[in-house]
C-alpha cells in the first residue's frame, strides 16, 4: 500500500507527506501542507507539505553542488544507477498506481501500465545515453576554404546544470521520468516540482531513485502552491533549464524564464481529419481511443473531429454505437469513463457543452454529469462559431464538425492556435502525406489516433503547443550543450608541389 513497508520512510502521520531534499526525507519549516482531493470523493485523500521560498533557495544550492560532483562521474555510473531505479519502480508498481487511482482517477490497469512505461523509459534513457554522450566530434581547419590544416577541433555534450522539472498531472510519474532520466544521465541535477494532484504518485516514484542510491542532493523533489513558489522556482537564478508540461501556464514561464533552455509542451486541439474513402470502422476505433480514453484528459486526445459531408452521417452512427459500450464509474473499477480531475474542470467542461447546446449543436447522448464524473459525449454538427470547436475540454466530450473539402479541414486544424498533434484518415497514401505537410502541428498520425510514443520517438508541438521536442534522444540533447576545444598547430613550414 502507499506509503508503508519500503515507502514508510516517506510519510508523516496519516496520510501527510514530506518532500525531498539534501537525500532525505523532510517536513517542511513553513508548517503547512497542501491538501490532496481524491476526484472520486471530493474528499482529501492525502497532504503533502507546501515548501517555503527559503526551502526552494536551499535545495538550488544543494542542487547546483551536487551537480558539479556528478557532472564527473563517469558515464557508466550513472547509467548503472538509472537501471536500478528502473527495476526498483518496475517491482514497486502496484502502491504507485494506487496513488494515481486516488490523486488523478485514472483507471487502476492503466495506472499500472504507467509506472511500467516509466521504468522502461528509465532504462532506454540510460542506454542511449550511453551511446550518444559516449561521442564527440573531430573537425580539422583545412576543409574550409582558406585555412590550413592548423586547427583541431574537439567536440562533445556537457551538462546544463540545474534542470528545473514540472510534470502534469495526467501523466505525473511518466511525464516526470521523461524528463528526470535525461537529465540524470546527462550529468543535470533535477529539481522536481510535481502537480498538486499527482505529488504523492511522484513523491514515491522519487523514493525509488532515492533507494538506487542516487548522490545526496543531486534528485529533489519539492511540493507546494503554485502561487507562493512556483514564479519563484521558474524565475530562480539556480535553474539553467526549463523542462514543462501542461497548460497555458507555460505560456507564463516562457515570458518570464530569461535566457535558459525551455522544453514545453502545453496542450493542444488536435484534429481528426476524415476522408470519404477512410475505413469507417477504423475510424470509429480509434475516435473512441483517441477520445475518450483516461476521461479525454490528454494532450495528444482526439480533440475535433473534421469529417467529410458524404461519410459524416455513417461514422456518427458507428461512434455512437461505440460511445454506448463505453463503461462509466471509478477508477477503481477500471472504468473507460472515470471522474475528471477537479470540480473546476468539470466545471469548465459542463461551460463547454452548455455553449454548444445554446448555439444548436446536435447532441448524440444525453448530457449527465454527477460530481466531477461526465458521461461521454459526441456532438455533431458542431460550427465554428461554438467554443468547443477551438477550445480543449481535457474531458470525455467529443465535437464533429462536417466539411466539405480537405481544404477546409486542414484550414479549421490551421486556424487553432495549437499545434501539437493531428490525425488524417484515408487509404490514399499519397493524399495522407500531402494533408500531413500541410497541417500545421508537431506530428500527424495517419490512420492511427494521435498518440505520445513511444517514449523514443521525437514528441514536439508548435505555436501555442510548446518549445522545443521531447523524446528520449531529443531530450537528452536539449539538456547539454556544446563544448568545444580547439588545438591549435605550428603554421606548416613546408611547402606544396
Amino acid at each position: 500500500m502507499a506509503g508503508t513497508g519500503l515507502f514508510a520512510e516517506i510519510l508523516d502521520g496519516e496520510h501527510v507527506y514530506k518532500y525531498y531534499a539534501d537525500g532525505e526525507w523532510k517536513k517542511s519549516t513553513s508548517g503547512k501542507t497542501v491538501a490532496i482531493i481524491n476526484p472520486t470523493t471530493r474528499k482529501t485523500q492525502y497532504k503533502v507539505q507546501a515548501c517555503s521560498q527559503e526551502e526552494v533557495n536551499k535545495v538550488m544550492d544543494l542542487a547546483k553542488t551536487a551537480q558539479k560532483l556528478w557532472a564527473k562521474t563517469p558515464l557508466w555510473k550513472r547509467a548503472e544507477l538509472l537501471h536500478k531505479a528502473a527495476a526498483i519502480l518496475k517491482e514497486h508498481k502496484a502502491p504507485i498506481a494506487e496513488c494515481l487511482v486516488k490523486e488523478i482517477a485514472k483507471p487502476a490497469k492503466d495506472s499500472v501500465t504507467e509506472v511500467v512505461r516509466s521504468g522502461d523509459l528509465v532504462s532506454y534513457t540510460a542506454e542511449e545515453g550511453v551511446r550518444i554522450l559516449g561521442e564527440g566530434k573531430f573537425l580539422v581547419s583545412d576543409s574550409f576554404p582558406g585555412n590550413e590544416r592548423t586547427k583541431y577541433c574537439l567536440t562533445s555534450k556537457i551538462p546544463l546544470g540545474v534542470v528545473l522539472a514540472i510534470p502534469p498531472f495526467n501523466y505525473p510519474v511518466n511525464l516526470a521520468v521523461s524528463k528526470i532520466a535525461p537529465a540524470l544521465i546527462a550529468g543535470n541535477s533535477i529539481v522536481l516540482k510535481p502537480p498538486t494532484q499527482g505529488a504523492v504518485s511522484c513523491l514515491h516514484m522519487v523514493h525509488c531513485f532515492h533507494l538506487a542510491g542516487f548522490p545526496k542532493g543531486l534528485i529533489n523533489c519539492v511540493t507546494g502552491k503554485g502561487s507562493e513558489i512556483g514564479d519563484f522556482l521558474t524565475m530562480h537564478p539556480g535553474v539553467n533549464c526549463i523542462s514543462f508540461t501542461g497548460g497555458d501556464t507555460g505560456i507564463a514561464i516562457s515570458k518570464k524564464a530569461g535566457m535558459i533552455p525551455l522544453q514545453m509542451e502545453l496542450g493542444g486541439k488536435d484534429a481528426c481529419i476524415v476522408l470519404e474513402d477512410a475505413d469507417l470502422d477504423l475510424v470509429a476505433a480509434n475516435i473512441i481511443k483517441g477520445g475518450f480514453s483516461y476521461s479525454g484528459q490528454r494532450c495528444t486526445a482526439v480533440k475535433v473531429v473534421l469529417v467529410m459531408e458524404s461519410v459524416a452521417d455513417s461514422l456518427v452512427e458507428k461512434v455512437k454505437a461505440k460511445v454506448a459500450k463505453l463503461t462509466i464509474g471509478p477508477p477503481e473499477d477500471d472504468c473507460d469513463i472515470t471522474p475528471v480531475v477537479s470540480e473546476s474542470s468539470a466545471n469548465y467542461i459542463e461551460g463547454l457543452v452548455k455553449d454548444a447546446k445554446e448555439k444548436g449543436a446536435t447532441f448524440c447522448q444525453e448530457y449527465k454529469r454527477e460530481g466531477n464524473l461526465i458521461w461521454p459525449l459526441l456532438l455533431d454538427n458542431v460550427r465554428p462559431d461554438m467554443r468547443i470547436a477551438w477550445e480543449e475540454p481535457f474531458g470525455p466530450v467529443l465535437p464533429v464538425l462536417r466539411i466539405n473539402s480537405v481544404e477546409e479541414g486542414i484550414h479549421h486544424c490551421n486556424a487553432s492556435n495549437f499545434g501539437l498533434q493531428g490525425c488524417v484518415f484515408t487509404k490514399d497514401i499519397n493524399k495522407a502525406m500531402l494533408i500531413s505537410d500541410a497541417m500545421e502541428t508537431g506530428t500527424v498520425q495517419i490512420n492511427s489516433a494521435p498518440a505520445r510514443g513511444p517514449d523514443h520517438f521525437p514528441f514536439q508541438g508548435i505555436k501555442d503547443s510548446g518549445i522545443g521536442s521531447q523524446g528520449i534522444t531529443n531530450s537528452i540533447n536539449m539538456m547539454t550543450k556544446v563544448k568545444t576545444t580547439v588545438i591549435n598547430l605550428p603554421t606548416p613550414s613546408y611547402t606544396m608541389g
